[in-house]
């Protein structure tokens, strides 16, 4: 299947619509059955209704726009314990206290580029 661009979003968009009516389709995505044949038609959607169609297909607006995903802006920690253990309250502090600096060192160099 060929990369799915601006170009061929409306051609993609029709397909996916098939038998069905343009109003339905249109109420569904929520805009007008107008603004929903310019797209078909092969005019660019303003960007909020850009989003619409992007969800109702099912896309990545991302993959049209040839933007790459970014990761996740908050890393996430996890912890897994052996079952019955028991940590004092001083360790556990003291992991969420290095957990929370781990995170902050790796959101600071994120926006060093490091």
């Amino acid at each position: 299947m060929p990369k799915l661009t601006l170009q061929i979003l409306g051609r993609r968009l029709a397909e996916k619509r098939k038998s069905r009516g343009i109003r339905e389709v249109a109420k569904d995505i929520g805009v007008s059955p107008a603004t929903l044949s310019r797209i078909e038609r092969g005019y660019v959607p303003d960007i909020e209704t850009f989003g619409k169609v992007c969800r109702w297909m099912n896309v990545d607006p991302g993959e049209i726009l040839g933007v790459k995903p970014k990761m996740a802006t908050r890393p996430k920690a996890a912890v897994h314990f052996k079952k019955d253990q028991t940590l004092q309250v001083e360790t556990a502090q003291a992991l969420a206290q290095m957990i929370l600096a781990a995170q902050r060192a790796m959101m600071a160099s994120e926006g060093t580029g490091e």
